[in-house]
């Protein structure tokens, strides 16, 4: 398999977004059968590709978009956030997502902590994060315990999240 990570390209974005949102989507409706609601809006990836620190990685294999990443990168600190990382849908399973991960690290050998939230009933991700790249679950949100960052309006049970550390 012929992997590299390369910064997302301008001409790359419209794809990844879809690819990512499909993914997201895919996992959830694993989950929830009739499920009707969007789990990840554009809106939201555009908000992450916009923040301070942020830098966005298409995974290519065979010269194809496989998968991504958006990071968040303090340089102060070096307490950095994976905002996002996806496989697209119909190739997970074939070690992508760690060969992603794993480039990232090389990227940034200087990181003290990675965060990373997912919801909660993704129960692939959970097995991923801790079980595979070695991350820690360090807080579960749900009603009686809430992310502050999330209007109340919006809680509902998809919005339940587990917030993973790596060290």
């Amino acid at each position: 398999m012929n992997f590299i990570l390369m910064p997302l390209r301008n001409e790359d974005i419209h794809t990844f977004k879809k690819d990512m949102q499909d993914a997201f989507q895919y996992g959830a409706m694993q989950e929830f059968n009739d499920l009707d609601v969007e789990i990840l809006s554009e809106n939201d990836i555009d908000k992450s590709l916009s923040t301070k620190g942020s830098v966005a990685y298409a995974a290519i294999v065979d010269g194809k978009i496989v998968g991504g990443a958006i990071v968040v990168i303090d340089e102060l600190t070096q307490h950095n956030q994976l905002d996002f990382l996806y496989v697209k849908v119909g190739i997970q399973s074939k070690g992508i997502g760690k060969m992603i991960w794993d480039a990232i690290e090389k990227l940034y050998p200087q990181t003290n902590i990675w965060e990373t939230c997912t919801p909660y009933f993704e129960k692939r991700n959970m097995h991923f994060y801790i079980n595979r790249l070695g991350f820690h679950a360090v807080e579960f949100f749900n009603l009686h315990h809430k992310d502050t960052s999330i209007p109340d309006d919006m809680i509902c049970g998809c919005n339940q999240q587990s917030v993973c550390n790596a060290d």
